[in-house]
């Protein structure tokens, strides 16, 4: 069972697992996505462009970060949703075969206006495996209370 809002501490920071980016991962999104980029799907194209190769799409490498957190169990069970994402940047590149992990720092929490939940606000580093980071921003999560659990 994740955290409950009550049991979130400000300040508190997670590192998560790695996952390295590959070429299917990078054409399945082109296919959920509908995003068909020559950034992401043509090598020729992209040996010419600043990059030397196909990089995977921005939105991929936060669905990613997104997936790691989960796998935390930080709010497994206990988050009633996502709200928002504040401020996120594209850093860097990913390309395939890079590694990524995301450590990311709760640096706010407020109870909600309605009963038996909290807002969670964590501020997340996505970086790749040489420590680069290539994503940043904020979420914004909805996370049951101890009083909530049973709604």
């Amino acid at each position: 069972m994740g955290l409950y809002f009550e049991d979130i501490e400000v300040d508190s920071s997670f590192e998560t697992a790695h996952r390295t980016v590959t070429e299917a991962d990078i054409v399945g999104f082109c296919g959920i996505s509908g995003d068909f980029n020559q950034l992401h799907t043509d090598e020729e194209y992209c040996r010419k462009t600043p990059y030397g190769g196909r990089i995977a799409h921005g939105p991929l490498v936060l669905s990613m970060a997104m997936g790691l957190m989960n796998r935390t169990g930080f709010s497994d069970g206990t988050a009633l949703g996502f709200l928002a994402i504040e401020d996120w940047r594209f850093l860097a590149p990913v390309k395939i075969g890079d590694t990524i992990g995301v450590t990311f720092h709760v640096v706010e929490k407020r109870p909600s206006s309605k009963g038996g939940r909290g807002v969670v606000k964590r501020r997340v580093e996505v970086r790749n495996q040489r420590g680069e980071k290539v994503q940043e921003g904020t979420t914004v999560t909805m996370v049951r209370s101890r009083d909530g659990a049973n709604e």
